[in-house]
């Protein structure tokens, strides 16, 4: 429950601030060389090697494992979701409703927002799993949640010291660890080859 609960934590945090911000600077090329510099910055690190940097700053907790999960993934969901927009960007559609005067915020919310919707929501499911992956380490190299606290990684690493006499401790957990993050990836993958239109008439060709 713990690791779901931080999964989704860093899921909505980072979507919706991944997803405003890559909105509103693909619009502003002055704010988007500046943003994407500190993306980068961000994103040539490690996620674990840059989340045990932030929670050796701020402390290991379940909140400051989700805001250092956060971090770390909202820079991949900006750099994403800027791509898309600026894709769409140049389409017939968004330069028609320039040309007409419409405002930058309307053509974001109503034209290009509702078409990238299908990236945003892929993407979410493996920022589940790779969040759920993540605390499991963090927790097992002791810098996640205390250790006190029931999680994947913190029964894991308990059962280290018992492996001989008891394997079943560490076992059991990181099976369930496994299945569960394999699990989620495999829904995202079925939830992208149902709205991408291009792999939805492959299957129904194949099926075929």
């Amino acid at each position: 429950r713990l690791s779901f609960l931080v999964g989704f934590s860093v899921t909505l945090v980072s979507t919706v601030i991944g997803v405003s911000v890559a909105l509103v600077i693909s619009y502003f090329r002055l704010l988007d060389s500046i943003m994407m510099r500190v993306v980068d910055g961000f994103l040539a690190f490690p996620t674990i090697l840059l989340a045990l940097a932030l929670i050796s700053l701020i402390g290991p907790s379940i909140g400051n494992v989700i805001i250092a999960l956060s971090v770390t993934a909202t820079a991949s969901k900006i750099r994403l979701v800027r791509g898309a927009v600026l894709s769409l960007r140049e389409s017939t559609y968004v330069e028609a409703a320039r040309a007409v005067g419409v405002p930058v915020p309307r053509i974001l919310v109503l034209h290009i927002l509702p078409n990238i919707v299908s990236i945003i929501i892929v993407q979410a499911t493996f920022t589940l799993a790779g969040a759920i992956l993540a605390e499991a380490s963090l927790s097992f190299l002791g810098a996640g949640v205390p250790e006190y606290v029931p999680s994947w990684g913190n029964i894991i690493a308990t059962g280290q010291g018992y492996i001989q006499v008891g394997f079943h401790i560490s076992f059991f957990p990181g099976l369930f660890l496994t299945t569960t993050v394999l699990a989620v990836v495999l829904i995202g993958d079925s939830i992208r080859d149902h709205l991408d239109p291009k792999l939805r008439g492959r299957l129904k060709t194949t099926a075929h």
